[in-house]
């Protein structure tokens, strides 16, 4: 009678963590241990993504830069502006990710999902560039995160097989450059806008046109590449987990849908260190977001007779930025073959020391004694240093969660490992907002409150994502040895436990939206 239950126990586990029964478990031959493709297809297929991406990313930073300009022209409050650089897109985020890269896996046409949601997203651009007043611009944002949401799972898995392991962290590191670049073209537009006195909708409806040109290429030189094994099979021999196609001739097709989205969220439940690493993943990007969003207009406020700062602010983001996550991604790839933890220790220390200098920037003007001329030195400095030990991250961190995810539902995995991240990190700026909505924005109390505010949300996510990833070191390594959590018992109390932290997520996501909108409308 054990005997049987035992062998029941190990049945369950292999379905859980393959996603298919024991008896399939060696028939999917639809995967490559290496891939195949020409030198030329690879560059133009990156080069293509991060064009995307980098436009997906590209309406943050016009709100960032031109916040002032955005709060004046709409007659915003602070707590709306928060809105609409937190929850209002972050939701959206999180919950149309989700079944957007699905059925991207689930039809095998990642390349076709891609281009039908850049299309999306930069018409809402254009409207967004159209927009008059708050209602309309969050409506315009809502609909851009409809275009947004799966665009990185889905550039992130295309990379991932595009690549042989070891080169992955280096292809998924040119992509993330477009968050960098992104800075520092935003800075040179607003310099240019500024001195002009363009509108800053303008940048919005541009963006809007190439996104549309952009997408079309896409789908003209990008290929559906195969897929690429997983870190956990290329180590223990161990088939990863397979999906149901939608040609597949099962009774429904409804059925092999519920199979897939079973089968992934069973493989991530039993992983060991994916909760941890998520977490931290979600802290780490919550410090960044307020940093991004709150750090340009601070500084401009701070240092009024520096009419360049904003130009050379952008220089030194997309210049050290772009160096640094493209030096992670490249020190990852060329010692994989001795560790594959050090995206892991890159995230962690980077972000620890990189704080000490983020505050550094802040109060830049109290350590020079007040002088404007040295505290623009300062500043410069300690921003660059920041930015270099900070942004090694991004893309060696999403290539090790691609690799260990399943070959055939990796978009989906992804999206999933995206979602939890967005609705904790996109709190970050509607916190902020909510603290300033009392203030006038043109005081001085508003410049100390927005320091203060800072000053602890920015270091408070970095050292929390480094405690987190830090203490997920061991864990790792258990699920690249493909030592998962494997007793149904276990299971259970992970699924209690997952559950009830969904719970809370979900509920302080509801209560600060409501809460955000309650301000905005009554302000």
């Amino acid at each position: 009678m054990e005997a049987k239950q035992e062998e029941e126990d190990l049945r369950v586990y292999a379905h859980d963590i393959s996603g298919q029964s024991s008896e399939d478990v060696h028939s999917d031959l639809s995967l490559t241990t290496r891939p195949k493709l020409p030198l030329w297809r690879i560059t133009i297929s990156l080069i293509l993504l991060f064009l995307n991406y980098f436009l997906a990313q590209y309406d943050k930073f016009i709100l960032s830069y031109f916040q002032d300009d955005v709060i004046r022209s709409l007659h915003l409050s602070s707590s709306s502006y928060g809105v609409l650089s937190g929850y209002a897109t972050g939701i959206v985020y999180a919950l149309l990710a989700l079944p957007t890269a699905f059925v991207a896996d689930y039809t095998s046409a990642r390349v076709w999902v891609l281009t039908a949601a850049a299309v999306w997203w930069s018409l809402c651009a254009i409207f967004q560039g159209l927009s008059h007043n708050f209602w309309q611009i969050l409506l315009a944002r809502i609909g851009m995160g409809i275009g947004q949401a799966p665009v990185e799972a889905l550039s992130v898995s295309l990379i991932s097989d595009l690549l042989r392991q070891d080169y992955v962290f280096f292809g998924e590191s040119v992509l993330y450059v477009g968050v960098y670049i992104g800075e520092a073209v935003s800075g040179q537009i607003a310099v240019a806008f500024a001195r002009t006195g363009t509108p800053w909708n303008t940048a919005l409806v541009a963006v809007g046109i190439v996104g549309v040109v952009i997408a079309l290429l896409v789908r003209i030189f990008v290929r559906e590449p195969k897929r690429q094994i997983s870190l956990v099979m290329a180590n223990n021999d161990r088939q990863n987990p397979g999906s149901v196609s939608a040609s597949t001739a099962l009774p429904s097709r409804l059925l092999a849908a519920r199979k897939n989205v079973l089968s992934t969220f069973r493989y991530l439940a039993h992983m060991r260190s994916f909760y941890l690493l998520t977490l931290s993943a979600a802290f780490r990007q919550l410090g960044g977001n307020v940093f991004g969003y709150y750090m340009p207009s601070y500084l401009s406020n701070l240092y009024p007779s520096e009419p360049s700062l904003l130009s050379r602010y952008g220089i030194i983001v997309g210049v050290v930025g772009s160096v640094a996550v493209l030096s992670g991604g490249l020190i990852t790839s060329l010692m994989w073959s001795r560790t594959k933890l050090l995206p892991l220790y890159l995230t962690a220390v980077g972000g620890m020391i990189s704080s000490i200098f983020v505050l550094l920037m802040l109060f830049s003007l109290n350590v020079s004694n007040g002088d404007p001329t040295r505290g623009v030195r300062v500043l410069y400095g300690t921003m660059s240093i920041a930015y270099l030990t900070a942004e090694l991250w991004l893309g060696a961190i999403n290539s090790l969660i691609a690799l260990l995810l399943p070959p055939h539902t990796k978009t989906f995995g992804l999206a999933i490992w995206s979602l939890i991240q967005v609705l904790i990190y996109s709190s970050g700026p509607q916190i902020v907002g909510l603290s300033l909505r009392s203030t006038d924005p043109e005081s001085s109390a508003y410049l100390e409150k927005t320091r203060i505010a800072l000053a602890v949300m920015i270091p408070l996510g970095y050292w929390l994502a480094g405690i987190g990833f830090l203490l997920a070191l061991p864990l790792v390594k258990l699920d690249i040895a493909g030592r998962f959590v494997e007793v149904r018992l276990q299971w259970s109390g992970r699924r209690g436990g997952f559950l009830a932290g969904a719970c809370v997520l979900v509920a302080l996501v509801v209560a600060l939206f409501i809460v955000s909108i309650y301000y905005s409308t009554s302000s």
